[in-house]
């Protein structure tokens, strides 16, 4: 029962969030009369990355464009960290840590931190959120995020909504995307395709497969839903394409249509020397007028 009591009052103080640890979030650049108080700056090399920080990849565009604004203006937002067990004066980073890397990259001395006590729970919470909230977070890296919480603390995906201001739906639909196989984490991962056809994927017998035609192909998000309810669809061979007239067939074409006043369209197949010719005519008269010129009385 204490036991119990105990993970209440942790979910609890849990469900403060970033807002609770250093103010509201503001995804927005702050000012230097914004900072918290309690803002100090530390030396580059006393910061290190969480190892369980969930987010895990980190595009070269992006931390490139980020190091030229940090090495201009330096970093306006303060990193938030966690004391360093057994190094006095180092510190493990809980958010902020492609900031470090761009602080690295600009050649920065110090970067500006706010220091919590925090738990490791509290660390990987607070991490995804962060990451989340921002949209950091590709969809594989979100999903590992949740399933960590709820496998090392025990979440419920109800606790766990809560906690990262999420829909129950978001969370559960997000945790499904780690039953897909390797091969299309990684295409979702890199971008490749969406969480959209992600999703669609799941109730696919061969997801793998699918995964590659809608790399291969640009399916969409529908056209994979479509496949999904009805499989046969890739069993369906697509019409060939018509083969392109020679100016001689336009031209007989031309002639025709000019002397009858109607549309003409002669389909000929060149290797049997045989094929269609086809009139339209739009009313009764203009059918007369085909007869007469053939010679058939009505």
């Amino acid at each position: 029962m204490a036991k119990n009591e105990e993970a209440g009052r942790s979910n609890k103080r849990l469900g403060r969030g970033l807002a609770a640890l250093i103010g509201d979030v503001n995804t927005e650049p702050m000012t230097t009369a914004e900072r918290p108080r309690d803002t100090r700056k530390v030396p580059i090399e006393h910061l290190r990355p969480n190892p369980r920080n969930p987010r895990k990849s980190f595009v070269e565009a992006d931390l490139s464009a980020l190091t030229d604004s940090v090495r201009e203006k330096g970093i306006v937002q303060p990193i938030l960290v966690r004391p360093n067990p057994g190094m006095p004066g180092h510190f493990e980073i809980i958010a902020g840590e492609r900031r470090w890397r761009a602080a690295q990259k600009a050649g920065l001395h110090e970067a500006p931190v706010i220091v919590r006590e925090v738990t490791d729970q509290e660390a990987l919470e607070l991490a995804i959120i962060e990451n989340v909230q921002r949209a950091d977070l590709n969809p594989i890296e979100e999903a590992l995020g949740y399933d960590q919480l709820i496998e090392e603390f025990s979440y419920s995906q109800v606790e766990l909504s809560k906690v990262i201001g999420k829909s129950r739906s978001h969370v559960a639909n997000t945790l499904r995307l780690l039953k897909l196989p390797n091969s299309v984490k990684d295409y979702l991962a890199e971008g490749l395709i969406t969480a959209g056809h992600a999703r669609a994927l799941i109730t696919v017998d061969d997801p793998a497969a699918l995964a590659d035609l809608i790399v291969e192909k640009g399916l969409t998000v529908r056209d994979v839903e479509k496949i999904a309810q009805d499989p046969s669809i890739l069993e369906k061979k697509p019409a060939a394409p018509k083969p392109e007239k020679d100016a001689d067939t336009r031209a007989l074409e031309k002639r025709l249509a000019d002397g009858l006043g109607l549309k003409v369209n002669i389909a000929h197949k060149t290797e049997k020397g045989s094929g269609e010719l086809k009139i339209k005519y739009a009313n009764v008269e203009q059918l007369d007028e085909v007869c007469r010129l053939l010679g058939i009385q009505n």
